[in-house]
């Protein structure tokens, strides 16, 4: 399995198709966040923008190889450690890119509530910002695996309905990626950290058995 991770992340890092969601992610940090503003609030920002780059990612990743390529790794490693190694790889890479992108943002926001009124600790600030990006990762690495081959499996439909569900789990009321970033822009306005522990045990689940039917639907196609 190590094997084939590495040779997932090669295929993702020699493609350079791993550009289109840098510079989506880049955009939505240059445009949402400023020098200076509130660390909890820039810290939900790059949270939720972690969620579209990552099922991008997985689209990338699943996608990396050409037909005949991808059936000779099928057939020498099997398609279910195939599927996951490309979900682990494309979890990973966000994953990795949304903690460097959180850590540059604390360090260059401001740690008071968004009224500047009260000091917000910065450590357990910056571990809420954390953990809430990884949440937004695996809830994103969740779509990108339901929404992309092997599951959805023609052209047109991919990315359109990746787009709509990872928009839907930020807003939807009682999604794990909606209370992780909630309750740190709540958090910017109070002066309390809450950690989003409860939402990030979700988002697991919800990646592992996102993860676990893509597999199996690898396997049977």
């Amino acid at each position: 399995m190590t094997a084939l991770l590495r040779y997932q992340a090669a295929l993702l890092l020699r493609s350079q198709r791993w550009l289109p969601p840098l510079l989506l992610y880049g955009v939505i940090i240059g445009i949402g966040i400023q020098s200076g503003q509130p660390v909890l609030d820039s810290l939900g920002v790059t949270a939720a923008a972690i969620l579209p780059v990552s099922g991008w990612l997985v689209r990338v990743c699943a996608t990396g190889e050409p037909p005949a390529a991808r059936a000779i790794t099928q057939a020498a490693a099997g398609p279910t450690r195939v599927q996951l190694a490309c979900t682990v790889t494309a979890f990973t890479a966000s994953a990795v890119l949304g903690a460097v992108g959180s850590l540059i943002v604390a360090a260059i926001s401001d740690p008071q509530t968004d009224n500047h009124t009260l000091r917000v600790p910065m450590g357990p600030a910056v571990a809420a910002g954390l953990l809430a990006t990884l949440a937004c990762a695996l809830l994103g690495t969740a779509v990108g695996a339901l929404c992309n081959p092997p599951v959805l499996r023609r052209p047109g439909w991919p990315i359109p309905v990746t787009a709509l569900a990872a928009l839907l789990l930020l807003v939807a009321s009682g999604s794990p990626a909606n209370a992780a970033v909630s309750g740190l822009v709540s958090g910017s306005s109070t002066g309390a950290v809450h950690l989003p522990v409860l939402p990030l045990a979700l988002a697991v689940v919800a990646c592992a058995a996102a993860t676990a039917f893509s597999c199996r639907l690898a396997a049977r196609r």
